[in-house]
């Protein structure tokens, strides 16, 4: 039985390329820390071609954890939360749930790499809030409630809980509202 956080191949490919977006404007924070390390970089562009119809779905499920950054090999935490976003993004290809990590991660690295501006990942929120087409609003539209569903990436885990589960659970808040360029996230 597949699982309701899948979606479709075509709302995968639709939503691959808003995550992509959402992990590629925090990029240059992981790339600041770590330089030379092209991972990042090499997972969002796979999510981009996985997007356009280059990449075979079943090819890149298997591919789904070639190429990612492990979790302690990146030490500043906006680094580490924006390679984690590119690893979300590529991971759509399999899921189409992880878009919603790819956008919390990329959150999350704003708001780490600017303590100082409370309003940072708010702001975020909104961008990606307004840079998905109709198309992609309504496939994560579709998809169930963070925490509401087991058998996926907003089960019960990293994306359901703490700072990550917050935003996210902004994000599909967000989606119901008629304008997000004027809603504001968060409580």
């Amino acid at each position: 039985m597949r699982s309701p956080q899948t979606l479709s191949e075509a709302d995968r490919r639709r939503v691959a390329a808003w995550a992509a977006d959402c992990a590629e404007r925090v990029l240059g924070l992981f790339e600041a820390a770590a330089p030379a390390d092209e991972r990042p970089r090499a997972a969002i562009a796979r999510a981009r071609a996985f997007a356009r119809g280059e990449l075979d779905t079943a090819d890149e499920i298997r591919r789904r954890f070639v190429g990612g950054v492990p979790a302690g090999e990146v030490t500043a935490p906006a680094a580490a939360a924006a390679a984690r976003a590119a690893g979300q993004a590529v991971a759509v290809a399999h899921m189409g749930a992880h878009a919603f990590g790819a956008a919390a991660y990329a959150a999350n690295a704003v708001g780490l790499a600017a303590p100082d501006r409370p309003d940072a990942v708010d702001e975020e929120v909104r961008w990606q809030l307004t840079h998905m087409t109709a198309e992609v609003r309504a496939a994560l539209r579709s998809l169930p409630p963070v925490g509401e569903n087991r058998s996926g990436p907003l089960g019960p885990g990293l994306l359901s809980s703490g700072r990550i589960g917050m935003i996210v659970r902004d994000l599909q808040a967000g989606l119901t509202r008629s304008d997000p360029r004027t809603a504001e996230p968060g409580p």
